[in-house]
């Protein structure tokens, strides 16, 4: 049905899952060397995190647990949330207005089945939320296969974390990097090498 969430009964379940979501966090922190300020951008199926095909089984109460699992780890770094809706709503943003506060803002509220549970779960948390359409993120996590190429910047490099899956789904890490321009000439700053410079 289009308009049905479904529930976990095994809260134990849930538990795992924050604490998967918390791992990924921390361990992204530290590969793509983030700094307060930068924003990650999540892509995330809670239907694909119990093991259903995406888009089949919002699970409000899963998408709840990987946002406070992703945001203890996350927020007293300073690091901002992008949370990727689903393709519903074109696979807009939902971040708090202090990341973007230039950003042109367009007017959406997810819910469950138009922009996904995580995505709704962020928007009721958020202190101020706001939805934009497009964004060039730092780094990124894509729980369950949503795609989070278009929101990162050029270019991505992918990470490998221990932290594998959140739940049954299958997660992908990836930071970015300056391009490389010039050719044979040209000479490059060693440190970017790494990620954009820390100001």
């Amino acid at each position: 049905m289009a308009g049905s969430t479904y529930e976990v009964e095994d809260k134990n379940l849930i538990e795992q899952i924050k604490s998967d979501a918390h791992s990924a966090a921390l361990q992204l922190i530290e590969k793509a060397h983030l700094t307060s300020g930068q924003i990650v951008v999540v892509g995330c199926s809670t239907s694909s995190t119990l093991g259903n095909n995406i888009g089949s089984h919002s699970v409000p109460e899963v998408g709840k647990a990987i946002f406070e699992g992703l945001q203890s780890a996350f927020k007293p770094s300073g690091i901002f949330i992008a949370a990727q809706c689903c393709e519903h709503l074109n696979r807009a943003i939902i971040i708090e207005h202090a990341a973007v506060p230039n950003a042109e803002i367009v007017n959406v509220v997810p819910q469950p089945k138009a922009g996904g549970s995580f995505a709704t779960a962020c928007y009721a948390a958020f202190e101020h939320p706001v939805a934009i359409e497009h964004i060039k993120a730092d780094a990124g996590l894509d729980i369950g296969g949503t795609l989070i190429g278009m929101h990162l910047k050029e270019v991505a490099v992918p990470l490998q974390l221990t932290q594998s899956h959140i739940g049954k789904a299958i997660l992908l890490a990836a930071r970015t990097r300056p391009k490389f321009i010039g050719g044979d000439r040209a000479h490059y700053d060693e440190s970017l090498k790494d990620g954009y410079p820390k100001f």
